[in-house]
């Protein structure tokens, strides 16, 4: 195999900045505003201004017709509504399936038969260091929801080709969707598959080691 075809060393030496001095300049609700003086590969010294987030979960919950449940909600910050997949930010020492789980229901109402988790991606590497853990979900039953105070949105189901149709024109931009639907489309095609179990599973660790039920 060509080495043009092999993906590089993650981590090389010769490109890793070691934090010599961390600094909180601001603490909000959640997120932290940090600066810290680091030691850049060829030992100068350089300031990185970053936000701090303790982390969160992505859903793609799987209806048995075929359809995705989606949420539409304003984001301030944009000042507009957005399509986007069920996602919230963990609590402190939280299992990502546990945040998983309570995101699904409290903002859909749907509870899960079987989980199955597809990766982490990092929507904002520039800026931030927040890690979101992507989960699908699917034997779902519908239940009522339990909206934190202040929380609006809308639920929707809808034809997983229909959200990348709304892609390609535009209209659903979120990152973390859009990392989804890449997900989506493999697991769909049958490109890639995941490994399903029960949310308990996953909450003890039992589901990497026993075989599948």
């Amino acid at each position: 195999m060509s080495n043009a075809t092999l993906l590089p060393e993650r981590q090389p030496p010769h490109l890793t900045e070691t934090a010599c001095e961390r600094t909180t300049v601001w603490r909000g609700h959640f997120l932290q505003l940090r600066r810290d003086r680091v030691r850049l590969p060829d030992g100068r010294q350089a300031w990185r201004e970053y936000l701090h987030h303790p982390g969160a979960v992505m859903i793609i919950p799987l209806l048995d017709d075929g359809r995705v449940v989606v949420e539409r909600q304003y984001r301030y910050p944009v000042a507009q509504a957005m399509i986007e997949f069920p996602a919230g930010k963990r609590d402190a020492g939280e299992a990502a399936i546990v945040c998983a789980e309570r995101e699904l229901r409290e903002e859909t109402g749907y509870t899960a038969r079987e989980w199955a988790r597809a990766g982490v991606l990092h929507p904002a590497i520039g800026y931030a260091d927040e890690s979101i853990e992507i989960w699908f979900a699917r034997g779902l039953q519908a239940g009522p929801r339990a909206l934190d105070d202040g929380e609006h949105l809308d639920v929707l189901c809808v034809e997983g080709q229909a959200l990348l149709d709304a892609v390609r024109d535009g209209r659903v931009t979120d990152g973390k969707t859009l990392a989804g639907l890449l997900w989506w489309e493999r697991v769909h095609s049958g490109r890639w598959s995941l490994d399903w179990w029960p949310a308990r599973h996953w909450a003890t660790g039992a589901g990497a080691r026993e075989p599948r039920p």
